[in-house]
């Protein structure tokens, strides 16, 4: 059935990616007969997903090889990859590749990812800027940057950016709060996080889920 069924290859490929079974995944592309960019996409994503950044960009290249040109799925997949292992050149290649083929103009969710990189890199006046030039602003962009910021511990920072966010009239999401409960916890601001914490549901709506009930638990601790 896989001889010439390229849809049902790549559903074998994007099935075991996302069952974290990557060495077989990897298997099962290589012995498929016919493969393109939407293959390796599935394989790539799971590299990324699992933070596996090397095999990811391994895999890139070896696509590259094969002659398939990546897409913005492609993209947004390395630039996670590059961001989960701190290769900001790469991803800066990809950033300039990105703008010379007109995909952010066309992609908006890649803008995100760019911040998402150079933040996660902890090059954050890059970030910044490509904030600040999209477009359309989203939640997933700042959630970006807020998380960025306090995953290499400037939470002052990522409170600040939490404060702009919402200077700017967009409204925080259960990802958000997770960052900023971690900023609180971490920065052993305790007052601030019982507010957060309690604004979640009373100002906006949001219903805490376990990892906003642990970021309580760490902050009391």
């Amino acid at each position: 059935l896989l001889e010439n069924n390229i849809i049902l290859g790549t559903a074998l490929v994007d099935m075991y990616a996302k069952c974290g079974l990557l060495t077989k995944a990897q298997e099962v592309l290589e012995d498929l007969p016919l493969r393109n960019v939407i293959s390796w996409n599935a394989l790539i994503a799971g590299y990324a997903q699992e933070e596996q950044g090397h095999e990811a960009l391994n895999c890139l290249a070896q696509m590259r090889r094969e002659g398939h040109v990546p897409n913005e799925i492609t993209f947004t997949c390395i630039l996670k990859a590059c961001g989960s292992i701190g290769a900001v050149d790469k991803g800066q290649e990809i950033h300039d590749e990105i703008i010379y083929g007109g995909f952010l103009e066309k992609h908006i969710e890649l803008g995100t990812a760019l911040v998402d990189m150079y933040a996660r890199c902890g090059i954050f006046a890059k970030a910044w800027q490509i904030l600040k030039e999209l477009p359309v602003q989203y939640v997933a962009s700042w959630n970006a940057l807020i998380a960025g910021y306090t995953q290499q511990g400037y939470y002052d920072e990522a409170l600040d950016c939490f404060g702009q966010m919402q200077s700017e009239g967009l409204s925080p999401n259960e990802v958000t709060f997770v960052s900023i409960l971690n900023a609180c916890s971490h920065s052993k601001k305790l007052d601030e996080a019982q507010m957060y914490y309690e604004n979640m549901s009373q100002k906006y709506g949001i219903i805490p889920k376990l990892e906003h009930h642990t970021c309580m638990v760490v902050a009391f601790g």
